[in-house]
């Protein structure tokens, strides 16, 4: 199958932005979380191990930003953070989990590839 997308300069260009808020390892998994359910970020965190609760905290606020992410606060004791998905971030679900799944399936592959260019290159 060939990947024949030919985009001007000008919209490759400008997509970059966005493509890299998405695209971040953590956004990708943390929005493939919240598209099965609403979670708390211990949760989240849990989830996603070993991710650290800076990095966690930036990317969820990254997303929020972004309008891909809902932060809801739970007044509760101690108060609680419940986060989900918005109906945008809902549009990058089919996406995602052709990528995950793609990864799944080549992952092998891609670990072949890099020992065989090691063994070449050392």
């Amino acid at each position: 199958m060939a990947f024949n997308v030919e985009l001007p300069l000008a919209e490759i260009s400008a997509t970059r932005p966005v493509l890299e808020q998405i695209t971040n390892k953590w956004s990708v998994l943390i929005l493939t979380v919240l598209c099965t359910e609403p979670s708390r970020f211990n949760a989240i965190k849990r989830r996603l191990d070993p991710i650290t609760h800076k990095a966690l905290t930036e990317a969820l606020r990254r997303l929020e930003r972004n309008g891909l992410v809902n932060r809801r606060v739970i007044a509760s004791s101690p108060v609680g953070v419940e986060y989900s998905i918005t109906p945008l971030g809902r549009t990058l679900q089919d996406p995602f989990v052709a990528l995950i799944t793609w990864a799944a399936k080549h992952g092998g592959s891609i670990e072949h590839a890099q020992l065989t260019f090691d063994e070449r290159v050392l």
